[in-house]
């Protein structure tokens, strides 16, 4: 009797030192995963990252993004532009602009500049990170660049509806520099649409619109007899400025553009401006 429970303890005491021994050298591990959190150990019973003994516990990512997300000094590098369809032959225009054509207003082809600076962009949650609405505030700043040597003159207070723009002839005179200058605080309205928002640079669009005020205008020109000569004055351009606008996310890269509903001109010139470029910014 008692060599056969000497040879039960022996057969039993083989069988767990056997699986002791399979367990220590299992290649994969030893992986417990708990909810959200994974808990790993490696076969030698050391963790990988600083060789202390133990089981390793890691997270997985929460990519889900706060119900407001903030970007402060957005920058947007692009081109200004305009679609003209003014009717030159007509009264307005050439009360505006006397002895005018197709050819006065034509812009410097690549020339002409759009920068915009975002004081602030925030991005709310709509119920789902998929969907969000997006504002903020800042300056639009657009430089139209002519072939012409036209010139824009002040409009006196007291006259209504005077000839702004002229053409300048004056014999040996050569222009290197004439721009228009047109400055809008603005506040954009964007639907935020985010194809992948569990990537840090997500993939979607933005689609929506904003209002401008026209704080600052002016006419630069430079010449070889006169040099730097600015003008500043509204030019009858319109005080306030609505636009369409819209964004494209394609990761690290952005872009964005924005078409005005209107003529930036209050009479005289159906000139409609739009701009196109790239935006620098990103969001946590």
């Amino acid at each position: 009797m008692k060599r056969i429970l000497m040879v039960c303890i022996l057969i039993c005491t083989g069988m767990i030192s056997m699986a002791q021994t399979d367990s220590t050298k299992n290649a994969q591990g030893d992986t417990i995963r708990i909810g959200g959190m994974i808990i790993t150990r490696n076969p030698d019973g050391k963790r990988s990252d600083d060789n202390d003994r133990g089981p390793r516990i890691r997270s997985r990512k929460d990519h889900r993004h706060s119900a407001v997300s903030t970007n402060a000094f957005i920058i947007d590098l692009g081109f200004s532009n305009y679609d003209d369809q003014t009717n030159y032959a007509s009264a307005d225009a050439q009360a505006y602009a006397p002895g005018s054509n197709a050819t006065w207003f034509d812009l410097r082809n690549g020339k002409s500049r759009n920068v915009n600076i975002w004081f602030f962009m925030q991005r709310l949650r709509l119920g789902t990170d998929a969907v969000n609405l997006k504002y903020g505030f800042g300056l639009e700043l657009n430089n139209y660049f002519y072939k012409q040597n036209i010139r824009y003159n002040a409009n006196p207070p007291a006259t209504p509806n005077p000839p702004i723009v002229s053409l300048d002839n004056t014999a040996g005179r050569n222009y290197t520099k004439n721009k228009l200058a047109a400055n809008y605080l603005t506040v954009p309205l964007m639907l935020n649409f985010n194809f992948t928002p569990n990537r840090d640079e997500p993939f979607g669009f933005s689609a929506g619109a904003s209002a401008g005020w026209l704080y600052g205008s002016h006419n630069k020109t430079k010449t070889n007899d006169e040099g730097k000569e600015k003008v500043r004055d509204d030019f009858d351009l319109r005080q306030f400025k609505i636009s369409y606008v819209a964004e494209l996310n394609l990761g690290v890269i952005k872009f964005y553009g924005s078409l005005a509903t209107k003529s930036m001109y209050k009479r005289g010139l159906d000139i409609t401006p739009y701009n196109i470029g790239i935006r620098v910014s990103s969001f946590d």
